[in-house]
């Protein structure tokens, strides 16, 4: 089931934003998420905000739900006036957005185009499972201007597919990625998870080597790698709380991730973020790099999340209640907070500090920095970085990156 929302303050029935929160808006950039909240079946352990047929219930339609979308862009143009500046990336995520016909997405896109307008070397992104896409649906999406799409591989192992409840056969991801990029696409990605109850090392080793093979064959230039996480309330916790399935277990998910950087580099990526790695910088996720980097986005759909001028809101989860509130010219935002000075300066070093490029070490206070030198003579923290201003995991930092990041602030 769908994890729970913060709680928070209001947001007012016209999604009105503080004026402070709009001086600044694209800074550091600006994109647009657009949430479907669609799946054809539920993975036993998502907590995302989606929904198969059977848990909709009536009142909800697929095919009205891009133009519950084009109502949202358009609050969203009423909210932001002319302080939004065109988008640099648009990321749609789920859910299988691909579920929607490319023709909807497209519309949905367009709608973007004629709300904020795209800037001209913007990035498109959608996500899609490998079944819910075909070589026709794949080139009809790289014609409406998607530029990227992400592959939900997970696995080459059967078994563990099974185990995460995954739909699709062990080879259908690298075909598709190759589908991908005959029709058109400049970027593809395919997202593993590594660390599922009774996957092995050799499950592991094969799951990367085709990987590796794709990227060889040029039908993907960049791959995210998580360990799996066990979030309370999925089909998975409950699996492992009844003992029929073992907890993760966090050393083999050390040796997982180890495994990940070596057969990644040596394929010729190179991680830019703890968890991705790109071909190069062209081949990053701009999207996702505007989040790290304290960007602006508004966020379309049951529960999407937004960050305009320091302002993080989320809306409300069903998609019933979702498309009632705009239906009757309300917003659909649940909640919102107004992050102080001290939240953005935990955030910004809590994100940063995942990427390669580092944290600038004049972002700490005093304390931090000395915290930055035990670190570094820890060898969690690159000297030669360090030397240069910056504060850049190294690899076993990269293994600890929560507690470097604990260390680092007060």
């Amino acid at each position: 089931m769908p994890g729970v929302l913060p709680s928070g303050e209001p947001v007012p029935a016209d999604g009105s934003l503080p004026p402070a929160a709009l001086a600044g808006v694209g800074a550091n950039g600006f994109g647009v998420y657009v949430h479907v909240p669609f799946c054809a079946s539920r993975c036993g352990y998502c907590d995302f905000n989606t929904y198969t047929a059977a848990e909709l219930g009536s009142g909800v339609r697929r095919e009205d739900y891009a133009d519950t979308v084009l109502a949202e862009l358009a609050l969203a143009r009423r909210v932001l006036g002319c302080a939004a500046p065109p988008a640099d990336t648009v990321f749609f995520g789920g859910g299988t957005p691909t579920l929607l016909p490319p023709g909807e997405l497209a519309r949905i896109l367009d709608a973007i185009t004629d709300t904020f307008g795209l800037a001209p070397d913007a990035e498109v992104t959608t996500e899609a499972n490998p079944e819910s896409v075909t070589p026709a649906a794949l080139a009809a999406l790289r014609r409406a201007g998607f530029t990227r799409i992400s592959l939900g591989m997970q696995s080459a192992a059967s078994h563990v597919l099974a185990v995460l409840d995954r739909q699709h056969t062990p080879g259908r991801a690298i075909e598709a990625a190759r589908e991908a990029r005959d029709g058109g696409f400049r970027h593809v990605n395919l997202d593993l998870i590594y660390g599922t109850p009774g996957e092995r090392a050799e499950d592991w080793q094969t799951s990367l080597e085709q990987v590796a093979k794709a990227v060889a064959e040029h039908a993907a230039d960049h791959v995210s790698a998580y360990s799996l996480i066990v979030e309370e309330g999925t089909r998975l916790a409950a699996r492992i709380r009844r003992e029929e399935l073992a907890s993760p277990d966090p050393d083999v998910a050390a040796d997982r991730y180890l495994a990940a950087e070596g057969a990644l580099t040596g394929a010729g990526l190179g991680w830019y973020e703890v968890s991705n790695w790109a071909a190069d910088a062209a081949a990053q996720c701009r999207h996702n790099l505007l989040y790290w980097r304290g960007g602006d986005w508004w966020g379309v759909g049951p529960g999407a999340h937004s960050h305009v001028g320091g302002v993080r809101q989320w809306n409300v989860q069903h998609p019933a209640r979702h498309a009632d509130l705009l239906r009757r010219g309300r917003s659909p935002g649940q909640a919102r907070e107004v992050l102080t000075p001290e939240d953005r300066h935990v955030e910004e070093v809590m994100l940063r500090l995942r990427l390669a490029e580092g944290l600038p070490l004049d972002v700490l206070d005093p304390v931090g920095r000395q915290a930055a030198d035990r670190a570094t003579a820890d060898g969690l923290l690159s000297p030669g970085r360090r030397r240069n201003g910056q504060a850049v995991l190294t690899l076993r930092g990269r293994l600890l990156a929560d507690a470097v990041v604990r260390q680092l602030l007060p």
